[in-house]
């Protein structure tokens, strides 16, 4: 895992490159670089796959091409079986090389091969070309801006901030060519949209569930096939709490990670499941009265995020991945995706099927820039690594075929996982009801009294080069009676000018109110 940088144009210019490197200083271990006159390439590397001789950037054995690789690629090892039996045998077990020999081997249809989180860039050095690819989840991130006929690459905004012009966002499920001063010249090589259309539904409840439990375990395996240590993030829910139970079945090693406030119920049903198990479990306490303006700032600079709810749920995250970080742990396992993908969806007994459908791919189509990228910048920011085995492309693939009555039983979200782990989840997990991150740390109305302070302080870091603050996009849609095109034309739209004041009355209350209780004495005993 890693942080790439890279610029392509005559004259590229150093300073700035040094400066884009800084940037993602905490994504890796080391800065691992490759200068010349025309093209700066450097990669913060974290140390996770054949740890020595993974070095980046990553050159072919004729010198000509150069790969800047971020991410994990699960089959490498079949892969690198396969190009062997070509008579392309690899100089390291890494998956670093195995992304360069395969797109040698393949071209750019390697990436369909591909099985992992993954943002990666391809140079030419014969013709000041390169090939960029990033993952069909968009796990990982690439960036890319263009000023003076250069073009700048970065795994992050913050990276490309000091270049001074427009950033664009490589979407996910997209590659294509580039040189210095025209392109990318991007094509999809897969649409999630599509996805699984031409595959058989499956509507047996136990044929789903025989199907979702062996497709979920296999995705687990693969992300668990390390001689590190590796951490799960734990909430007490039904995702993160069957993560953990194929992570204890599968590796020897394995800590359990939540926060939350002492009496918040994710800490109350965590605890009770690590201490059931028999798993290592650190609990990160923290309290209402514990978050300031600095963390809600320090926490809008890492993630980089545009929406209100993924930025109270960054502020949440960032001390849950220090404490990680402080242990050692380089690798975690998280649920995230498992709603999204299993829960039916709110707004699903509102709509009609097809409606529901739509809402469904959408948000789907956009987790890359709400909780993927909360959990890559907070994670990465600290220099974790989060993998997400739900959004294995299997098993979305899987969720693609499944009916929504599947996933939705009156008003019991995600029933075929609960169904298809019937016997392995206790009822208490297995019965509880899903909420968000933020309210079920009890810690969420604590951040949200900053919230009118969230756009100027991402303006504060550049960040719009990209895009604005946006405002939270499933309160939109209930605004506009669950109509998608309605929603999306206006969460495209700035917050007005009454909801900015009533998000600084809110601050005011949450702020003021109890310094002039303290002060009066108001509310005591007497």
């Amino acid at each position: 895992m890693s942080g790439i940088v890279l610029v392509l144009g005559s004259g590229a210019d150093r300073r700035t490159f040094h400066r884009m490197m800084a940037e993602l200083t905490p994504r890796g271990d080391l800065a691992e670089t490759r200068l010349g006159p025309d093209l700066l390439a450097g990669v913060q590397r974290l140390r996770v796959v054949d740890r020595e001789r993974a070095v980046q950037p990553w050159c072919s054995a004729d010198g000509r091409w150069l790969l800047c690789y971020n991410g994990e690629i699960f089959n490498h090892r079949e892969l690198a079986a396969e190009l062997d039996r070509l008579g392309r045998p690899l100089r390291t077990e890494s998956d670093t090389e195995v992304v360069l020999e395969a797109f040698l081997a393949w071209g750019p249809e390697a990436v369909t091969r591909l099985r992992g989180e993954f943002a990666f860039v391809v140079v030419d050095t014969f013709t000041d070309r390169l090939y960029l690819a990033r993952d069909p989840l968009g796990v990982r991130p690439l960036y890319w801006s263009r000023h003076l006929r250069r073009l700048h690459i970065a795994s992050e905004v913050k990276a490309l901030v000091p270049v001074g012009a427009p950033i664009t966002e490589l979407p996910p499920g997209q590659h294509g060519w580039a040189d210095a001063s025209t392109g990318p010249d991007l094509v999809p090589y897969l649409d999630l949209a599509r996805l699984g259309s031409g595959q058989v539904p499956v509507r047996d409840p136990d044929e789903a569930a025989t199907l979702v439990r062996e497709a979920l375990r296999d995705s687990i395996r693969v992300r668990v096939d390390t001689d590190l240590s590796v951490g799960v993030l734990l909430s007490g829910g039904l995702a993160s709490a069957l993560t953990l139970l194929h992570v204890r079945e599968l590796h020897h090693d394995c800590v359990a990670f939540t926060i939350g406030t002492p009496e918040s119920e994710d800490t109350r049903y965590a605890r009770r499941l690590a201490a059931d198990l028999g798993i290592h479990h650190e609990v990160i306490e923290v309290q209402p009265r514990d978050v300031r303006l600095d963390d809600v700032r320090a926490a809008i600079r890492i993630s980089e995020l545009t929406e209100y709810a993924d930025l109270i749920d960054a502020v949440v995250s960032v001390p849950l991945f220090r404490r990680v970080r402080d242990l050692g742990i380089r690798v975690v396992l998280t649920g995230d995706g498992a709603d999204d993908l299993f829960g039916g969806g709110p707004e699903s007994a509102q709509v009609g099927r097809e409606a529901a459908d739509r809402l469904f791919r959408h948000r789907l189509r956009n987790l890359y820039r709400t909780s993927l990228q909360r959990l890559d910048r907070t994670g990465l920011g600290h220099g974790v690594e989060a993998r997400l085995p739900f959004l294995d492309l299997a098993l979305v693939e899987l969720a693609m075929r499944l009916p929504a009555g599947l996933k939705l039983r009156g008003d019991r979200r995600s029933w075929i996982l609960r169904h298809a782990h019937a016997d392995h989840l206790p009822e208490y997990v297995r019965d509880r009801p899903r909420k968000p991150m933020a309210r079920a740390s009890g810690l969420g109305e604590a951040v949200r009294a900053y919230r009118a302070l969230f756009a100027r302080q991402y303006r504060a870091f550049g960040y719009e080069s990209l895009a604005p603050v946006r405002r939270d996009f499933d309160t939109v849609l209930v605004r506009c009676g669950h109509d998608l095109d309605r929603a999306v034309a206006s969460g495209a739209a700035r917050p007005d000018v009454l909801e900015h004041a009533r998000d600084l009355a809110g601050m005011a209350r949450w702020t003021v109110g109890p310094a002039l209780r303290r002060l009066t004495g108001a509310g005591r005993r007497h």
